[in-house]
């Protein structure tokens, strides 16, 4: 958003009369002679205190004077609008939310948290494409269709906790969902992102199964394996009881069924044990994962001269009828 003028050059002019007329005011005038008035050695003359008055009112006057200027010199405001004229991909990601996911080993963060900040992030940085997102545990869920509504795919997204949907992992639930929706969509892209700290343990799907339909879907397909191995802290609370759970978790999972799981798919599976390697996966399938991006900027402009005009005419107005009702002055 800008703020400008269509007439620049009366803009300035109006700032420029308020310098002036301070140079102006501290120049003394040669052809002025100041004489005292009153009896030589007597109680000087005193100005009148309506003298302070009628200079707040001159300054009023030139407030509003300034004010009409710059109103004719016609303020507006641009903003400036991307539009795109085509429809970029829909990407599903299918968030693992089990209770392993509350490890604590992505730079002090647990991998829910690093997981939810970085989807956020990545559809940031793909304005034209829409979002969805699936939720997995003991079942999966769509919790946002494919949309280009940043606001509603971040709010959702903030509001899923941990353990919502149990405490198992159906992967081929949450794959067999996305795959769904996305047989739905007309995107010209179509892209499936799993991100999971374990392996299928629920559901009546298995993941394979679901995972060679993205195949023969040609859906783009990517497989995250998040965590590190061996004793991780942990720090979960149970968001139905409300039981704090805070220890050691012996973080396993089978890296081959992951790795089958994105080759019977089509896919690429990447490991990330660490938050730096979280963020590199994510950098990766944002350079893959090309779309065609068409748009065009538009400028919508909107005068705002009435908030300059309005103030100008009642200080005017209201000097004016001061001058003629409270002081007497002629009109």
């Amino acid at each position: 958003m800008n703020f400008g003028f269509e007439r620049p050059l009366l803009a300035v002019l109006t700032i420029l009369i308020p310098v002036a007329a301070f140079i102006l005011s501290r120049l003394k005038n040669p052809f002025v002679e100041t004489i005292p008035l009153g009896a030589p050695g007597g109680v000087p003359f005193k100005a009148s205190k309506i003298g302070g008055f009628v200079n707040l009112l001159k300054a009023l006057e030139f407030s509003g004077v300034l004010l009409l200027f710059l109103g004719a010199a016609s303020p507006s405001i641009i903003r400036t609008e991307t539009v795109w004229l085509n429809r970029g991909a829909d990407i599903v990601f299918i968030l693992d939310v089990s209770p392993s996911m509350a490890a604590l080993d992505m730079d002090g963060k647990n991998r829910f948290s690093a997981a939810k900040n970085l989807i956020q992030e990545f559809a940031q940085r793909r304005p034209s494409d829409n979002f969805a997102l699936v939720a997995v545990g003991t079942d999966a869920a769509l919790l946002v269709p494919p949309t280009a509504d940043r606001d509603v795919f971040y709010s959702r997204l903030e509001q899923l906790r941990l353990g919502e949907f149990g405490e198992d992992t159906a992967l081929g639930m949450g794959l067999a969902v996305a795959t769904y929706h996305l047989d739905k969509s007309n995107a010209a892209r179509k892209t499936a992102i799993l991100i999971t700290d374990g392996e299928n343990n629920a559901g009546s799907i298995h993941p394979e199964t679901a995972a060679s339909m993205l195949r023969e879907m040609n859906i783009s397909f990517w497989v995250i394996g998040l965590g590190s191995m061996g004793e991780v802290p942990i720090d979960y609370t149970d968001p139905y009881t409300n039981i704090r759970f805070s220890g050691i978790f012996d973080s396993r999972f089978d890296t081959e069924s992951l790795v089958r799981l994105a080759l019977t798919g089509g896919g690429t599976y990447i490991y990330a044990p660490s938050a730096d390697a979280f963020a590199s996966a994510f950098s990766r399938i944002n350079e893959e994962e090309i779309t065609i991006r068409i748009s065009r900027v538009i400028h919508q402009k909107r005068s705002v001269s009435l908030y300059f005009l309005l103030p100008a005419i009642v200080l005017l107005v209201g000097a004016r009828t001061i001058r003629r009702n409270i002081l007497g002055a002629a009109v």
